[in-house]
């Protein structure tokens, strides 16, 4: 992918990244403030198979998602900062994502316990490429960003030697 096709994603960077955000944060609150969602969210941990744990790192996973795509919104940072925050977000949700699209397969999960009824992990895997979607250009930008940091010339290695 050249420069002229990450141009459209770098421009979608900050309107995906609010929305990631928000949807991650009030998704996570959900499941501490609404005794329904918090309901569906045990089921679909118990019937996964996946650890008691899942349940509270779940909750504070989402949040925490939530949190660091809105940070780089709310506060002014340096670049290098802003992508690696963005990078941090991206990742920890497609891990997010990846735990639901498990969790979907699992022919134990109803799927009236899923978000909209929607047993084929659909959201999940749009959601997934969404965080893809602000990753890259993170990626990109820290990658040209280190390339112009300046080389420890040889003499210093050979200094630090001595």
């Amino acid at each position: 992918m050249g420069r002229e096709s990450a141009e459209p994603l770098r421009a979608a960077t900050i309107p995906l990244s609010l929305l990631l955000g928000l949807l991650m944060l009030t998704f996570g609150a959900l499941k501490f403030l609404n005794a329904t969602v918090d309901g569906w969210f045990h089921v679909q941990i118990q019937q996964s198979h996946l650890p008691h744990a899942a349940i509270l790192l779940g909750k504070l996973g989402e949040i925490a998602t939530g949190t660091l795509f809105l940070i780089p919104r709310l506060r002014r940072l340096p670049a290098v900062d802003e992508g690696r925050l963005l990078l941090l977000a991206s990742a920890s949700l497609m891990l997010e994502m990846l735990v639901a699209v498990y969790v979907h397969l699992q022919p134990s999960v109803p799927p009236e316990v899923l978000p909209l009824g929607i047993k084929p992990p659909l959201i999940p895997v749009v959601v997934l490429l969404l965080a893809a979607m602000v990753a890259v250009p993170a990626w990109r930008d820290a990658r040209a960003m280190s390339s112009r940091l300046p080389e420890a010339s040889d003499d210093c290695l050979n200094a630090s030697k001595a």
